[in-house]
């Protein structure tokens, strides 16, 4: 795994922080906190900004996240549909534990790659689904 760096310092929100670099030459969003009605538009604004700039190929990783409601699984499947209509994709790393229990009991392992690990996700190798 290849990482060139940090693209932009941590923004901090309320209860969220973002922290993107590059690996590989995929966008990585890596989230700290609560994904939240209070939180979700500063992730949206932030997948948006991103595939404003051409990037379509992205990883958010979901592991250092506590809390996850409808409104940034929303966030999510936004980045996704937007992602898709360019021909690229979003991937989700998440560990066990509630994210990865909400994803499952949602159907969303159906719509995203999700992978245990930031490694498995650059390098879409094995994916939680095929566990």
């Amino acid at each position: 795994m290849n990482t060139n760096g940090s693209t932009s310092s941590p923004r901090n929100f309320e209860d969220l922080s973002i922290h993107v670099h590059v690996v590989d030459g995929v966008q990585v969003f890596e989230l700290t906190g609560s994904l939240d009605i209070a939180t979700s538009p500063a992730v949206r604004a932030a997948l948006v900004s991103a595939s404003e700039r051409g990037d379509h190929r992205l990883i958010v990783d979901l592991t250092r996240v506590e809390f996850l409601d409808s409104t940034g699984l929303g966030a999510l499947i936004g980045a996704q549909r937007r992602a898709k209509e360019f021909g690229g994709v979003v991937r989700l790393v998440a560990k066990e534990g509630q994210i990865l229990r909400l994803l499952r009991i949602t159907g969303l392992l159906k719509v995203f790659g999700v992978y245990g690990t930031l490694d498995a996700a650059v390098q879409d190798g094995e994916r939680v689904g095929d566990l």
